[in-house]
């Protein structure tokens, strides 16, 4: 995928913001009315375009469960006298809170697009920017408003100029194809990463957004972990094990890579950690219960992962260095793929009590654990970069003999509010979400 450019000029008109503060974790929250105009054109060529991003920044907001944007049928000023300066009466009759305005234009297959965000009741400005770009990159332009919009308002980091990968499925459930797929979080620009000749799973991010690591069965008997360049399409395999090596995921500095290798001599799955500039790998975990699906806190000094040496599977945290070994589920159920969130503050998981399958989350020492999702199956949850929405994939119990469906991605607040599924053309599961792109 070619890399975005993307040349700032103006950057900022105002920066008189006063964020409100939005904590998702105490309870839904009403959404807030939002009045999204179209971008102002003096030149008709790019009117669709600025509808199009306009439209774009309307449905980020509204899917992300905060924001109600308001039917333009209701606008009363026109966006000409608006390019000039908002009349705040007129957006106030209509209970609109905040107000999203701007212009575009360009020539010669660009396009300069420049949006203000306004206080409708305090009447100012909050924040107002201008980017200039390839006119084919429009998209990406409304993604980077819509987080400028959401961290201005919020107080909290944006989270739509993201990507994610994820594996899709088609087939009779015995044999199911399963194949690498990407798109931008609000489905857009989706294409497969891979064929669908060999089996892959779990899919996880590089910080850079650039790179992937999955386990692939490109030998059917030898399940490897493999790094995929998005870029190039190149993949290479992660080390040379006799064993399988399965459930990867990446260093929050990217060098690195944390991984369960199951060592033919000793039966049993550890931690390890592999160096990918030096291709030294470190155990991590050393003990004759089996130890999986690992995954780093943000500053990299800890890891959290699911073992069943106390009998059932529960999750720990240990250090970098296999030290100081700590237990921080303590609730009945068995728990799976914890995953640390990008703040530090939570770590979501998968639990299985009673028949049920759930998403949870607890603080990072295991305290106040609350369960958000619920289904049939529901499993492997991944973050938002802004560490407040996770998606996950869910298998919905058929009618017809009581087993699983087909697996759909599905997004969640962490208030276990605002559910919503993910369309993609196939059945999918395992998602992982990307860092920001910009």
């Amino acid at each position: 995928m070619t890399k975005f450019l993307l040349l700032i000029f103006s950057v900022i008109f105002s920066l008189s913001s006063n964020a409100l503060e939005v904590t998702l974790t105490q309870g839904s929250i009403k959404p807030t009315p939002i009045a999204v105009t179209n971008l102002y054109s003096f030149n008709s060529n790019f009117e669709q375009i600025g509808k199009n991003i306009s439209n774009v920044i309307s449905d980020n907001l509204e899917r992300s469960g905060l924001f109600v944007p308001l039917n333009q049928k209701a606008f009363i000023q026109n966006n000409k006298s608006l390019s000039e300066q908002p009349r705040f009466e007129d957006w106030k009759v209509i209970k609109a809170q905040h107000l999203v305005a701007g212009k575009i234009s360009g020539s010669n297959g660009k396009i300069s697009v420049e949006f203000r965000l306004y206080d409708v009741f305090q009447q100012k400005q909050l924040v107002g920017r201008k980017y200039e770009t390839n006119e084919k990159n429009w998209r990406r332009v409304a993604h980077i408003i819509s987080d400028s919009v959401f961290k201005n308002i919020t107080g909290e980091g944006g989270y739509f100029d993201t990507r994610i990968v994820y594996v899709a499925e088609t087939g009779p459930k015995e044999n199911k194809q399963k194949r690498l797929a990407i798109m931008d979080q609000d489905q857009a620009n989706h294409r497969f990463l891979t064929d669908g000749s060999y089996l892959v799973l779990t899919p996880r991010f590089s910080p850079n957004s650039q790179k992937i690591t999955y386990m692939s069965y490109v030998s059917r008997n030898s399940p490897r972990v493999y790094i995929f360049d998005i870029e190039t399409g190149k993949q290479e395999i992660v080390g040379e094990f006799p064993g399988m090596t399965f459930a990867p995921r990446f260093s929050p500095d990217g060098d690195k890579i944390v991984m369960s290798y199951t060592d033919p001599d000793i039966g049993n799955s550890e931690i390890y950690v592999l160096d990918l500039k030096t291709r030294i790998s470190s155990r991590i975990t050393n003990n004759s219960a089996i130890d999986v699906s690992a995954s780093f806190s943000p500053n990299g000094k800890n890891i959290v992962f699911n073992s069943d040496r106390s009998g059932r599977r529960h999750l720990y945290v240990t250090d970098i260095k296999g030290k100081n070994v700590k237990r921080i589920s303590r609730e009945a159920g068995s728990y799976y793929t914890p995953v640390w969130s990008p703040r530090g503050d939570m770590i979501a998981f998968t639990k299985q009590q009673g028949g049920q399958f759930y998403i949870g989350v607890m603080e990072k020492d295991g305290s106040n654990e609350r369960m958000i999702a619920k289904s049939f199956h529901v499993e492997g949850p991944t973050w938002a970069p802004n560490g407040r929405f996770l998606m996950y994939f869910k298998e919905e119990r058929t009618a017809e003999d009581g087993s699983g469906g087909e697996s759909s991605l599905y997004s969640i607040d962490l208030t276990g509010y605002n559910e919503r599924k993910v369309i993609t053309p196939l059945g999918g599961s395992d998602p992982a979400w990307s860092p920001l792109m910009h």
